[in-house]
Order: C-alpha cells, then sequence, then structure tokens
C-alpha cells in the first residue's frame, strides 16, 4: 500500500511540473513562424529583392557623388 502511494505522488509531482513549459512555447512559436514563412515566401523573397535592390542604388548614388 504504502508502494502506491509513493506512485501516486511521484506521478501528480510529474503531472504538475512547469519545468518544460518553456521549450514547449518556444517550439510552437518556430513552428508557427516557420509555418508563415512557407506561405509567404513568394511575396517575401519579392520584398527582400526589392529592399537590397533599393539600397544597392541608394549606395550607388552616394558613391558617385
Amino acid at each position: 500500500m504504502l508502494f502506491r502511494a509513493k506512485l501516486r505522488q511521484k506521478c501528480s509531482e510529474l503531472l504538475r511540473d512547469e519545468s518544460g513549459l518553456g521549450t514547449v512555447e518556444i517550439i510552437l512559436i518556430m513552428v508557427v513562424l516557420i509555418g508563415l514563412v512557407i506561405i509567404f515566401k513568394t511575396q517575401l523573397n519579392s520584398l527582400v529583392g526589392t529592399v537590397f535592390n533599393r539600397i544597392t542604388e541608394q549606395s550607388n548614388t552616394i558613391l558617385a557623388d
């Protein structure tokens, strides 16, 4: 009987333990971000390309002066 009581106590402690909760939250956030990147991949590529083109054009005008 003593063994069963200790087993129940250990099981309840394990279920109430929240030490790994931060890791799970970080993994879920990363999964959502990766999903958004996959969904909006073409739009992100276009945006990044446009930004780098503008940076290149503006740096060329600064260097030409």
